[in-house]
């Protein structure tokens, strides 16, 4: 345990539980679900409203080998493909073998995904997929019908839920195990709202950490607080420099922040053409599957044509799909592009690419554990092994699930028994940044940590953030203090840069270009040398430490494993 926790009141009020899931997306009202029905008294506490997760945004769809002639193995050589050298096999075997079934739970659980004439679920195809395996829902509104059908099982259960609370530390025992998390609710109890829930086994399913960057596809709420929490813990995390960066996102201008509009990959497995300003479809010959390659060459070959033109954005070219299509297949995208006055019918649509995803996070084994005792992780706040340096398209829906039912299984079995949080003994909690600092940290990650990243941009952006974290920390030891008041932007904003300085160290270490990392100055994948994870965790002095492993496998997450 490091003794670093965020500066916060003490928690005023407490409740108790067998299980406290942080997180309401795919992976965590899943956890949930399985935790309740196994007898488990059960919390979930969300960050905003139920479904305001990446969840409900995800429009593709979710991988898995359901249709006829497709394998699991299939699914699996895809998925190795995608990961650049750095996926866990076992990982990957675990998840598309049990995911075809777990999808068919799902359906039970209510959720309604598209079907063909014939009542079969259909199926398309997006980058890294050599088969039709994706099962969509209202056309482009996939992530929206699961979370729909989840939250609606949840509350069918009756399950205690507390929305609008940003979790902040992980409470442990007196022997170092999980006891609960500290959180603060908004407009509920006193002014600061900060209370505790305190349980045996803590799952952070919170999400992503999109919010680091200028751009990006997720929501507000993904600032990397899991991660973060994670940290300050004393867990380990995994591949953090692996953040894929999704070509085809909405360009809105130069300037734009913040969520950007995703124009789903499944609009290319379709039959969309990527385009210059000529019309010159530019992905043929750069790779077998042309617009489908998987993302990172995609992204890669889109910034080239634009540095190549001197432009900011490429374009999308599916006028061919005519009216019909369009509203039928992607109603979502199509409305969300004539909000911002194009339309696909009658024009391409100017993309580039944006943060979308983290393939790396907090490090788990097979069945959700990290490596603390009584913490788990799941869905993209997690590094099960599975994405390796770049996540196949449509596999996080899948994962969350698979992984999730796993984790629920292993407190079932476990049931550990509930202890009380010992008094924190560790030294002056971490200074807080005032809220204004957000936007300056995405400006240096996006410059520094973006989608092309040198020796160069990684030192500078080292540099400035380690002048932030400094500058807050002098603050709080001068004589007459500044310092950000404790409340939700704080908060936000010290997740966000210790993520980063993580994030950035990683990069930095790793001299070689794989998967969605792309190094300018080392251009070339080096399995000699870099076929290995790199692993993460926080000192007592607060600063990042970094090694790596000895080969392409995980070490377990515990001695005893």
């Amino acid at each position: 345990m490091t003794g670093i926790r965020l500066t916060a009141p003490a928690p005023g009020w407490a409740i108790d539980a067998d299980v406290v899931v942080v997180g309401s997306g795919v992976a965590g009202l899943t956890t949930a679900l399985r935790c309740a029905a196994a007898g488990l008294d059960t919390v979930v506490v969300t960050k905003a409203r139920l479904d305001d997760g990446s969840t409900r945004w995800a429009q593709g769809g979710i991988a898995a080998a359901l249709g006829e002639g497709d394998t699991p193995e299939q699914h699996l050589d895809d998925t190795l493909v995608a990961g650049a050298g750095l996926c866990d096999e076992e990982a990957v075997r675990t998840l598309v073998t049990e995911g075809p079934d777990a999808v068919r739970r799902l359906i039970t659980t209510g959720a309604t995904f598209d079907t063909t004439d014939s009542g079969d679920i259909a199926l398309t195809r997006e980058g890294g997929h050599h088969r039709r395996r994706i099962a969509h829902a209202g056309g482009d509104a996939t992530g929206a019908e699961i979370s729909r059908a989840l939250v609606e099982a949840v509350r069918s259960a009756a399950l205690h839920t507390i929305e609008n609370a940003l979790v902040l530390d992980l409470l442990t025992d007196a022997e170092g195990r999980t006891a609960g998390v500290s959180l603060h609710v908004m407009g509920e109890g006193q002014h600061d709202g900060v209370g505790a829930v305190r349980a045996p086994s803590v799952v952070l399913a919170t999400g992503g950490m999109g919010q680091v960057f200028s751009a990006t596809t997720n929501p507000s709420v993904s600032t990397g607080d899991g991660v973060a929490l994670a940290l300050r813990a004393g867990a380990e995390v995994s591949d953090l420099e692996f953040v894929q960066f999704h070509p085809t996102v909405l360009f809105l201008g130069a300037d734009s922040e913040g969520q950007q509009p995703l124009v789903s990959e499944a609009v290319r497995g379709e039959g969309a053409h990527l385009v210059d300003a000529t019309g010159t479809r530019f992905m043929l010959g750069q790779h077998e599957l042309a617009e489908l390659a998987p993302r990172d060459i995609v992204a890669k070959a889109i910034t080239r044509r634009m540095h190549e033109h001197g432009t900011e954005h490429m374009y999308l070219d599916a006028r061919h799909f005519g009216a019909q299509m369009w509203e039928q297949r992607f109603p979502t995208i199509l409305a969300a592009c004539r909000a911002h006055g194009i339309d696909p019918v009658t024009e391409p649509i100017p993309v580039a690419p944006a943060a979308h995803y983290a393939s790396g996070g907090i490090r788990t084994d097979l069945r959700g554990r990290t490596t603390v005792p009584g913490l788990y992780a799941c869905g993209e706040v997690a590094c099960t092994g599975v994405h390796g340096a770049n996540r196949l398209a449509s596999n996080s829906l899948l994962e969350g699930l698979v992984f999730a039912e796993r984790i629920a299984a292993d407190i079932a079995e476990t049931r550990p028994p509930r202890t009380e949080p010992a008094e924190s003994t560790g030294g002056e909690p971490v200074a807080l940044l005032a809220p204004e600092t957000r936007t300056a940290i995405q400006r240096i990650m996006t410059r520094g940590a973006g989608v092309l990243r040198s020796a160069a941009s990684l030192v500078a952006a080292a540099e400035e953030l380690e002048a932030l974290h400094c500058s807050a920390a002098a603050d709080v030891d001068a004589a007459d203090p500044k310092d950000a008041v404790p409340g939700v932007d704080a908060w936000e904003v010290t997740n966000l840069l210790l993520v980063s300085r993580v994030l950035v160290a990683a990069a930095r270490e790793r001299e070689e270009t794989r998967g969605c990392h792309w190094r300018e100055d080392r251009p070339d994948r080096d399995d000699a040398h870099w076929r290995r994870h790199l692993v993460v965790r926080i000192a007592a002095d607060r600063t990042p430490v970094v090694h790596h492993t000895e080969t392409a496998a995980f070490p377990p997450v515990r001695a005893a494993d």
